[in-house]
């Protein structure tokens, strides 16, 4: 097995390297990484549904949908991902507790009595630490899962949506729980540069016939190039996934409003708005725009419609 840890921050690049090594190569890979800030959406999420979208556009927080399934998680430098990417024999290829345990154990060897729980969570306590999910390719698996180290809290309750009643669609939801920094039970643990190194150096003992592997020149432009094409993408982050419908209603200048909105492959094909005539004569010219903030600036300004910065959120 090759042993790697991620020099780079970008969430882009690292969510396209497990991507390429799954895809393009025969080798078993451990992989640990930290990110910049960022939200990462399980692949049949909505994202509007699951980020508090006035938040992250105004903290300019990129949303990134990756190839696995599973709930919404919040990135920073507080956090440690672990990958796993191994061969797998048909009919056994999904298998949480498998790879979960290996963490577990580590956790462990710190003092860190860790249970796994739920479908695909390690909770300490009672409280979540890690959040876990998987892909299938071919005969290969990718698992990978979060362990919330000294993540900012705030962030993550300020990152992701508490109320998702305005939506309605068929795609996957997250199941929000109360989490906790494993830095209230690591004391001695200075920083998530050390809690990854213990960790690496914890598998490094542990693991049969392992090699640290640096990524050649060529890996890293294929990296970077899916990055851009894929990971960077709107259409790829926002638009991907089952149809929704966004139901809202609001005050404008004093003035009730309500609209009703049909998206697809994030384009609205339906709009209705309720209110005031001028706000009410946008709803023709909504139809067919993506369902993005700058989008509907624009299209409200079209119009010669003045809305306010915050007053566009209501319509997310």
């Amino acid at each position: 097995m090759y042993c790697i840890n991620l020099e780079s921050t970008d969430p882009f690049f690292n969510l396209a390297i497990e991507e390429l090594l799954l895809k393009n190569s025969k080798e078993e890979y451990l992989i640990l990484g930290i990110n910049k800030p960022s939200v990462i959406i399980g692949k049949h999420q909505s994202a509007h549904r699951e980020v508090n979208t006035k938040f992250v556009t105004e903290n300019e927080i990129p949303v990134i949908r990756r190839i696995s399934g599973g709930g919404t998680v919040f990135h920073d430098k507080g956090n440690l991902n672990f990958t796993f990417i191994r061969q797998s024999e048909d009919g056994k290829q999904v298998d949480f507790r498998k790879y979960t345990q290996q963490v577990i154990d580590f956790l462990l060897s710190l003092g860190v009595d860790a249970k796994f729980e739920g479908k695909n969570d390690l909770k300490v306590g009672g409280l979540k630490i890690s959040g876990n999910a998987e892909h299938v390719h071919r005969n290969r698996v990718l698992h990978h899962g979060t362990l919330l180290f000294s993540t900012s809290l705030e962030m993550v309750r300020n990152s992701l949506r508490k109320d998702t009643s305005c939506y309605t669609t068929r795609a996957v939801e997250s199941n929000p729980s109360s989490v906790m920094n494993l830095n209230e039970k690591l004391n001695s643990i200075r920083d998530i540069y050390e809690f990854r190194s213990e960790m690496m150096n914890y598998f490094l003992q542990n693991l049969a016939d392992v090699v640290i592997y640096k990524f050649s020149p060529s890996e890293t432009e294929e990296a970077e190039s899916l990055a851009l094409t894929k990971y960077k993408t709107w259409e790829w982050n926002w638009a991907y996934g089952p149809e929704y419908t966004f139901n809202n209603s609001f005050q404008i200048d004093g003035k009730h409003h309500s609209c009703n909105l049909s998206i697809k492959e994030g384009i609205i094909w339906k709009c209705t708005i309720e209110g005031s005539d001028q706000i009410m004569s946008a709803a023709k010219r909504l139809i067919g725009c993506r369902h993005k903030v700058s989008d509907f600036m624009n299209a409200f300004k079209e119009e010669n419609i003045l809305i306010t910065d915050q007053e566009i959120y209501n319509f997310f």
